[in-house]
């Protein structure tokens, strides 16, 4: 029996990246749909769950993809509100790789030392990525900051992950370069996570602090968001810091993408979102 993964994207166009990971995760075929709401999930949700008997559902499975992390949250708990004992089918959230990508990264830092009790800051980190790296520090015990150009804007993703994860997490605003580099000044950990092609930090905002300890950065399009590091940077030393660059922790990320995948088809009643990915992560990493 064919092992099909139903892609359900908020967005207008389904991502082609999701795709890929898809088939090299293991479906055998990717069926895709556009612009899904909680409003019109209903009937894809039905063909996926009455159409194979218990023993083969399995070979279902559910992915809800998108850009926007909230509008993924919501269609992913719409998607379930519709099993029922005996219906259901395997679902995965990752809207913007919110879940893979802060998962690799924050993985990673882990296993370059220890963050309980550790004091980090997650620079943009209003996006997917960034706030669910947030919470994944939270949980690991670190006391964590996030900060961006605007209070409203840290405020609410603070808000946003508090409501989700029950972690308690900083606002703080900070505009420029130098209003960045301070807001890390009694930092551990740092962890870059803003737009691609904008720099967060300057060499000379981080180099020379004594507290750094370890940075990681997710924009692989240059400029990257943490200048004097490289991309490639695989738990490297520099400047007495251990740092891991986009692409140094993108190939868990990957791997984890093509693992959860995998995982779906195991059973059909697994529910994949930030927590369970962020242990597999950890186990992998």
């Amino acid at each position: 029996m064919k092992k099909l993964l139903l892609q359900f994207d908020t967005d207008a166009i389904p991502s082609v990246f999701d795709t890929v990971v898809g088939y090299d995760g293991g479906a055998d075929h990717v069926c895709s749909y556009a612009g899904l709401t909680p409003s019109n999930i209903k009937p894809l949700v039905e063909g996926a769950v009455f159409t194979r008997p218990p023993k083969d559902k399995k070979n279902t499975a559910i992915f809800v993809g998108g850009s926007d992390m909230v509008a993924g949250q919501l269609l992913f708990n719409a998607v379930q509100s519709h099993f029922f004992p005996g219906f259901q089918v395997s679902v995965m959230l990752d809207s913007n790789g919110c879940n893979t990508t802060a998962a690799a990264a924050i993985a990673k830092l882990a296993s370059s030392g220890p963050l309980q009790g550790k004091t980090a800051v997650v620079l943009a980190g209003t996006g997917p990525v960034g706030q669910r790296a947030a919470a994944m520090l939270a949980q690991e015990g670190a006391n964590v900051t996030i900060t961006a150009r605007t209070m409203a804007r840290a405020k609410q993703a603070c808000d946003n992950m508090k409501a989700r994860f029950g972690v308690d997490l900083n606002p703080v605003q900070a505009f420029t370069h130098d209003d960045r580099g301070h807001a890390i000044r009694d930092a551990q950990v740092v962890f870059a996570a803003g737009a691609a092609g904008v720099r967060l930090l300057e060499p000379e905002h981080w180099q020379d602090n004594p507290n750094l300890e370890m940075l990681a950065d997710a924009n692989a399009t240059p400029p990257i968001g943490i200048g004097g590091i490289d991309l490639m940077d695989r738990g490297v030393a520099r400047s007495g810091k251990i740092i891991w660059g986009a692409i140094g922790f993108g190939a868990l990320k990957l791997a984890v993408h093509r693992a959860c995948i995998a995982k779906l088809f195991t059973d059909n009643s697994l529910t994949l979102d930030s927590e369970p990915i962020f242990q597999l992560a950890k186990q992998i990493a």
